[in-house]
């Protein structure tokens, strides 16, 4: 049973300069909008006064609800986390930088009023450096080339998701999370809301590259097999480019009455056969590290505090 209409999840790490304009801005819109409501903020190992700022705010206003993580386990982890606890009918999702503008809630409950079951945010213009804009680009299009599943261009984690959906991603075990991914997966009637993305209100970016490259091997190696079937058509090609090239060697050894050069042929055959093998088995690990993560049996995440929640 859910006691309120409306759960708005933010995961939080190392935001205090925004948490002030986070929390303003969310309860004016929802108040706004006169309904029930949380707000689920989960602290992903913050090393600054991120906790104390959000405890405070409990205190003052019991419809903050606060999971502190006991490390950082990641982004899409702590919205895992917020979407597990959420008891609303449906569920928002948004940065804590205010780089997701909460003012469009209201467009997205209105669509959600309509029928659609997941109402996700479209980045129609992003006010980002050109390497972060550029790399998002090409990887959304390098994803919906390679996904199984048809996985929007350009929405990120900013969405609506009803309680049907929010069963269903409860219900996924798996450990390498990726969230818009997961939420397209499920299917439901869904419908995408276009909107430019504010710069980061205060603070450093908190994805760096390592971050952004691990967010990205999770979308693709958690919903598409294609980098297995590029690795067996590459190896095929290079096989047959390396076969090819030893055969020419010969036959113009053969014509120039003078022998091929051995070192050359050795040193074409490990190269061709060691990029193979390199290659291929890089691509395999990456799954089957997947694998790993999965048999292991681990929790996604460990919580330190839980506060406003109901003890059970």
């Amino acid at each position: 049973m859910t006691n309120c209409t409306y759960s708005v999840i933010a995961p939080v790490y190392n935001e205090e300069k925004n948490l002030t304009q986070l929390y303003r801005r969310i309860t004016e819109v929802m108040e706004g909008i006169n309904t029930t409501y949380e707000m689920i903020l989960v602290d992903d190992g913050s090393r600054d006064s991120s906790l104390e700022i959000m405890k405070d705010f409990h205190q003052k206003d019991h419809r903050v609800k606060v999971i502190s993580f006991s490390k950082n386990f990641g982004q899409q982890t702590a919205i895992t986390a917020g979407i597990n606890f959420a008891q609303g009918e449906a569920a928002i999702i948004l940065d804590a930088d205010l780089q997701d503008p909460p003012e469009l809630i209201g467009k997205m409950i209105e669509k959600w009023k309509e029928g659609y079951e997941v109402i996700y945010a479209v980045r129609k213009r992003r006010k980002e450096n050109l390497f972060k804009r550029t790399a998002y680009t090409l990887f959304y299009r390098i994803l919906k080339r390679l996904s199984t599943i048809d996985i929007p261009l350009d929405a990120g984690d900013f969405s609506l998701i009803d309680r049907k959906v929010i069963k269903c991603l409860n219900s996924l075990p798996e450990k390498n999370r990726f969230v818009r991914g997961i939420r397209s997966w499920v299917g439901f009637k869904q419908i995408g809301l276009e909107y430019e993305r504010d710069q980061r209100h205060s603070g450093e970016p908190k994805y760096t590259f390592g971050k952004l490259l691990k967010l990205a091997s999770d979308g693709i190696f958690s919903f598409s097999f294609v980098p297995l079937r590029i690795t067996l058509f590459a190896g095929l090609v290079l096989f047959t480019i390396g076969l090819i090239s030893l055969l020419f060697t010969f036959i113009d050894g053969i014509f120039s009455l003078h022998l091929p050069s051995l070192g050359f042929i050795l040193l074409s055959i490990v190269l061709l056969l060691g990029g193979i093998q390199l290659i291929g088995i890089g691509v395999v690990g990456e799954y089957l590290g997947r694998v790993y993560d999965e048999v292991k049996g681990r929790p996604l995440y460990i919580t330190k505090e839980l506060i406003g929640f109901d003890q059970k």
